[in-house]
């Protein structure tokens, strides 16, 4: 029986290229996100068995539902992509509305974890127990661009969410990986081709890499058995301003 996986933010971007990377790969895979319609055109770029199910997981109820859905259609998860996130404008963090604070820590921390979550849980009590959570980190994770308060804080914290499940899944057989991605090209990263601020307060265009070498990446890591993991994997355009940042 193939593997069932949950995408989250899987209407565009990396989620959207993740998820129709394990379409593609016979995966099962539940499409969550906010906007049905681009769920939707995700479904039909993968040509895969999917199930399309909207969901604000800033919302602990919302989540609750999609993880009920899954295991109602399938029975069981073997992975979850934690993906959705978004950025902010770079500003002075003094200038930074503390609405968009909350909302960018409400989607990129709480929504990982409300996530994270649930999946733990069904993974713990299923038949043939355990499964593997993969993070979507950031390089931001360790290092920071200017003005990015928010983004670099967040991505912070789900590192070590990300240790932490690795940590308490071992009795459970639930392992948990991150993968730290730069510069995959996608909405988020159109300013990378426009001009985006450095650590010196220039402005210069960085590389950018196909969004598809994400998908193998995480293709690769959950194809080891449960007894292996990479706990934390770096894929990034090779070469954007990462190694000597700064």
């Amino acid at each position: 029986m193939s593997k069932v996986a949950i995408v989250t933010g899987a209407g565009s971007g990396v989620g959207r290229a993740v998820a129709v990377g394990l379409l593609k790969a016979g995966y099962r895979t539940v499409l969550a996100g906010r906007r049905e319609s681009e769920l939707k055109g995700t479904a039909e770029l993968g040509e895969g068995e999917s199930l399309v199910v909207p969901t604000d997981v800033t919302d602990p109820h919302a989540v609750d539902r999609l993880f009920a859905a899954t295991e109602e259609a399938y029975g069981r998860l073997d992975l979850l992509f934690n993906n959705a996130g978004r950025g902010t404008p770079a500003v002075p963090m003094d200038e930074l509305p503390l609405e968009t604070w909350r909302e960018v820590v409400d989607l990129n921390l709480n929504g990982a974890f409300y996530c994270a979550r649930a999946a733990f849980g069904l993974m713990r009590r299923q038949s043939l127990r355990g499964g593997r959570i993969i993070n979507n980190g950031s390089i931001s994770a360790y290092v920071p661009r200017p003005y990015q308060a928010p983004y670099t804080m967040t991505k912070h914290a789900v590192t070590g969410l990300t240790r932490q499940i690795a940590l308490d899944g071992r009795q459970f057989d639930i392992v948990c990986g991150q993968i730290d991605i730069g510069n995959a090209d996608t909405p988020m990263t159109v300013r990378m081709r426009e001009g985006t601020i450095q650590a010196d307060l220039s402005t210069a265009v960085e590389p950018v890499m196909d969004p598809k070498h994400v998908a193998d990446a995480v293709l690769y890591m959950d194809g080891l058995p449960l007894e292996a993991n990479v706990l934390f994997m770096t894929v990034m355009a090779s070469q954007m301003p990462y190694v000597g940042r700064g």
